[in-house]
């Protein structure tokens, strides 16, 4: 399943932090100890080599991967015009058959975050929300099965 390409505005500020972070700070102080450790004599055996390479290797990945994604991004800097139903970026309140309170944030594929209670817009809890509005119910197929929700409240 191919994922969106939207973001918030704040998702779209800390990507491209990170992406500045790594190229301007990160790199240099890697291939700086990296070429430390190269100075050191035989490689084969140098575990400060082998350890930096390896890291130059996973900050080069997440680089690339950071300047692909910022290129393809769609930042959503407006607010739906109907604010009633479920879009992306909106704040919802859930309430499941036993009275449990869930309150999530739609946001972008590279935003989610379960401590902050944002949810990827293409996860099928957020699918199942899409275009709903307060007083709906809502199944959502859940790793433990079909669960039904009620929308409690909708904000922006």
């Amino acid at each position: 399943m191919k994922r969106s390409n939207l973001i918030t505005e704040e998702g779209a500020i800390r990507l491209r932090n990170e992406l500045a972070d790594l190229w301007k700070n990160q790199r240099p102080a890697v291939t700086k100890a990296l070429q430390a450790a190269a100075a050191e004599g035989d490689r084969s055996e140098n575990a400060e080599y082998i350890y930096r390479k390896k890291q130059l290797r996973e900050m080069d990945r997440r680089i690339r991967y950071l300047q692909k994604r910022t290129r393809e991004m769609q930042v959503v800097e407006h607010k739906p015009s109907d604010q009633s139903k479920i879009f992306f970026g909106a704040q919802v309140e859930l309430e499941d058959e036993g009275g449990n309170i869930y309150n999530y944030r739609l946001v972008g594929s590279d935003e989610f975050d379960f401590k902050k209670e944002y949810i990827s817009i293409d996860s099928p809890m957020a699918r199942a929300l899409l275009k709903k509005e307060v007083d709906d119910e809502v199944y959502v197929a859940l790793p433990e099965g079909r669960k039904l929700f009620f929308i409690n409240k909708v904000s922006y």
